[in-house]
């Protein structure tokens, strides 16, 4: 497993939009390689969420951990089908560190995915997870979330020195 580099505000690989992972490819080592990067680069970072367009794959893949029992989710091809209400939260983004803004997202998400076995599955989000599904499939669209924000929300916070 390794850290992989982080794309950063400008990138113009973050205005892209990644290409479905073939079913037949999900279970190559280079695929399984590239989740096991990306959820060891979104811990490094303390992130709750990261595509893999994030670390300059043009794929539709992304790891999410609530820092719960549960552990890291991965979601291959997500595709979200049903949206529930709103919620007004406050968001980040590794590729926009120390930014921060509010934006509108739905309460409530069904998302369908294919899991790193192979299996399609879906899952009905609340909350965080539901902000965090939401956050990640956009940027598989080439949407980041400071296109998105409530005007006049946007803050910068300077980062602690270590």
């Amino acid at each position: 497993m390794a850290i992989r580099n982080l794309r950063y505000q400008g990138d113009d690989i973050l205005k892209k939009k990644s290409k479905e992972v073939p079913e037949e490819e999900i279970s190559t080592e280079k695929i399984q390689t590239l989740i096991d990067d990306m959820i060891e680069t979104m811990h490094k970072y303390n992130g709750v969420g990261l595509a893999a367009v994030q670390v300059g794959v043009l794929k539709r893949i992304v790891v999410i951990d609530l820092y719960d029992d549960k552990g890291p989710i991965v979601l291959i091809n997500p595709v979200i089908i049903k949206t529930k209400g709103e919620q007004e939260v406050e968001e980040g983004c590794l590729s926009f560190p120390n930014e921060f803004a509010k934006i509108i997202r739905p309460a409530e998400v069904v998302a369908e995915y294919t899991d790193r076995e192979g299996k399609r599955m879906q899952v009905k989000a609340k909350e965080l997870l539901a902000q965090a599904i939401s956050h990640e499939v956009d940027h598989l669209n080439g949407e980041v979330f400071i296109d998105k924000i409530i005007p006049g929300t946007l803050e910068y916070v300077e980062p602690e020195e270590n």
